[in-house]
This record gives C-alpha cells, sequence and structure tokens, in this order.
C-alpha cells in the first residue's frame, strides 16, 4: 500500500500543513494521532496491533497495520515521503530505538519520539531523533507545581523558561502592572489576563489587574515559584 499523498522534496522547507506520520497507538500516540485530527492536519497512524488500527481507522485520515520496525514495511507505506513523523512507541526500547533509526534512513527530516527515561532519551539523540518527548516525566513535574495549590496551569520550556496561570498577589490588583513593578521587583512578566466571562487578554503596562482576575506569567522556574509564593 503506497501513501495516498507524496510530501514535496526534502530539500523544500518544512509546511507546518504537512501530513504526519504517527507510528504507536497506545495512549500517547492516539492522543497525538486524534489532536493532529482534530487540527484538520492528515495523519497517517500505524501500529502492529490489528485492534488499535481498527479503533482509530474512523478517527484519523489513515490507520494502517505493520511493523515499523521493518524499515521494508515502512517503504511499503511510503514513510520515506512524510516531512514529520512521531515515534510514540515507548512499551519497547529496542523497538522504539529501532524505529527511530529506519526513519532516519528513510531520511525524513523531523522526528520526534518517546522516551521513557533519560537514557533511552539519549539514545534517541544519537540514532538521529530531531525532537525527544518525555511525557511522563513532564506531567509529574507539571502536577507537582500544581498540587502546591499556588499555580493553576504549568508548561516548561527549554532553558527552564516556564509559563504558569495563577491568581494574582495582592499587591498587583488595582494597580497598572508599570507600577508594581512586577518584572523589575521579581523578573517574572504578567503576558496575559483573564477577567471572568471574557477571553484572555495581552497584557500592557498599563493594564490594571483585578480581584477576580486570572494571570499568565513568564520566566525561570525559580522566579515563577518565589512570584507563586507571594501573599494572595
Amino acid at each position: 500500500m503506497r501513501c495516498p499523498w507524496r510530501g514535496p522534496s526534502l530539500v523544500e522547507q518544512l509546511r507546518s500543513d504537512s501530513p504526519v506520520l504517527v507510528i504507536g497507538l497506545g495512549r500517547f500516540g492516539a492522543a497525538c494521532a486524534g489532536e493532529l485530527d482534530r487540527l484538520d492536519r492528515d495523519v497517517l497512524a500505524i501500529d502492529d496491533s490489528l485492534d488499535l488500527v481498527q479503533k482509530w481507522s474512523e478517527r484519523v485520515t489513515h490507520a494502517v497495520q505493520a511493523d515499523a520496525r521493518n524499515i521494508d514495511a515502512l517503504k511499503q507505506i511510503g514513510a520515506q515521503d512524510f516531512q514529520v513523523a512521531v515515534v510514540a512507541v515507548g512499551s519497547s526500547i529496542e523497538a522504539s530505538v529501532l524505529i527511530t533509526a529506519n526513519l532516519v534512513d528513510l531520511k525524513v527530516p523531523q522526528i520526534w519520539a518517546k522516551a521513557v527515561s533519560q537514557s533511552h532519551g539519549k539514545i534517541l539523540a544519537r540514532v538521529g531523533a530531531n525532537h525527544v518527548i518525555y511525557p511522563e516525566r513532564e506531567a509529574g513535574e507539571r502536577v507537582a507545581h500544581l498540587v502546591s495549590g499556588r499555580m493553576l496551569d504549568f508548561i516548561r520550556f527549554d532553558d527552564d523558561f516556564v509559563l504558569a496561570k495563577m491568581y494574582p498577589p495582592r499587591f498587583i490588583r488595582g494597580v497598572g502592572l508599570n507600577e508594581s513593578g512586577v518584572r523589575s521587583k521579581y523578573n517574572v512578566t504578567v503576558v496575559g489576563v483573564k477577567s471572568p466571562g471574557k477571553p484572555f487578554r495581552y497584557a500592557e503596562a498599563t493594564t490594571v489587574v483585578t480581584n477576580h482576575d486570572l494571570i499568565i506569567v513568564s520566566g525561570t522556574n525559580s522566579d515563577i515559584e518565589r512570584f507563586a509564593s507571594l501573599d494572595r
């Protein structure tokens, strides 16, 4: 079976709307494929389990049963024509690494691979994965910050950069952000504000935060933690 689309040449710029190959339909892979489908991205999902393929066949663009550890099987489904692939296999480190290596050999430009441990991630990076994902670790870190009760949501990016949603400390309420001195005193930036019943809006220097608002704050992890611990 050949893939019904043919991706752009490898020398062409990657497109944000190019089809995505998702390998593995466990919880992580299925969630990824389903969300991509909701974002109107063409998805080819493959798994060696016929039951999982049948379950997802009507929820994504295409679902195919195949053993991605076999590079010939990947060639048959047209994996080499994709610009982006997600290796969502986590139960077998050996399979995950072999599949990633196969995609590298097929010259897929962007390979995202799930890792279950730091050592697993290092191996994936060494064989050629462009992006290594640690969903369990990242989820655990996020929950740890949320259970403290100080934050309502928490996202960590590279280089220790954090975005957090929280209730505003008392000292910034009722005055403009430029007057409260959030950035100069605590080295964090209020980037968005949400009032009840209204969508988030970008924060400006003159934005006044009320008792009923939520704020989105950016900064390093340590600065965000210190800011979140202030009296509310």
